[in-house]
């Protein structure tokens, strides 16, 4: 199946695959575009869209019954499409907010936040749905389905939703006007993080960048 038949007019627009696909062809396209850097003050905006809409599509998958795939071993797709210069373009483009805060497990106790980066992530969920779009792209479209389903729950879910936590903190610090601190030296090198730290992690709130285009004030 080639791009020009992904949203061929005789499937099914109901049917429960042409719609995830849809969702993650929409995903994949419009991270690319932000990527490029062209609107620099929406990116945050645009991402947390762009991330909302893909978990409503994983939650359909994660609501879903076990999809399994038709055949015991999974074909070759061949090598993975490289997705270091999109995350080197998005680690730009977000500097210095990229690097947040993460818990993996909310019900395991006493667990530290690590950090992480928007920019890795991203390219990782990227590189997820890149894999079973390959597959729909073939035809296969239950495998599709299967890695899809399969990524979510080990992957590319919790992953999105922690890149949604973090641009929703982004936004809710410039709209309520609530500058956060610099940047103190913290990176994904370090091995976890304590409460007194939390407050650098995020880094400072793109003011300049995005504050303009969202009509709010600086802070005084």
């Amino acid at each position: 199946m080639s791009d020009a038949t992904l949203h061929d007019s005789t499937r099914d627009p109901d049917d429960f695959a042409v719609q995830i696909a849809d969702q993650v062809e929409s995903f994949l396209v419009a991270v690319t575009e932000v990527a490029k850097g062209d609107e620099p003050a929406s990116a945050v905006p645009f991402l947390l869209l762009e991330v909302s809409q893909l978990l409503l599509a994983g939650g359909r998958l994660g609501a879903h019954e076990d999809i399994l795939p038709d055949e015991r071993y999974e074909p070759d797709l061949g090598p993975e499409a490289d997705v270091d210069q999109l995350r080197e373009n998005l680690a730009r483009l977000l500097d210095p907010v990229d690097v947040y805060s993460e818990v993996f497990d909310p019900y395991e106790p006493r667990k530290a936040p690590v950090p992480a980066r928007i920019s890795d992530d991203l390219a990782g969920v990227i590189t997820d749905l890149r894999h079973g779009m390959a597959h729909y792209r073939a035809g296969r479209t239950t495998e599709a389905l299967w890695w899809w389903q399969f990524s979510y729950f080990s992957n590319w879910g919790p992953t999105a939703s922690a890149v949604l936590r973090a641009l929703q903190s982004v936004l809710i610090h410039v709209r309520l006007n609530q500058p956060l601190a610099e940047l103190d030296g913290l990176d994904t090198d370090q091995d976890a993080i304590g409460d007194e730290t939390l407050e650098f992690e995020a880094g400072r709130v793109m003011q300049e960048e995005i504050g303009g285009a969202l009509g709010i004030r600086e802070a005084r």
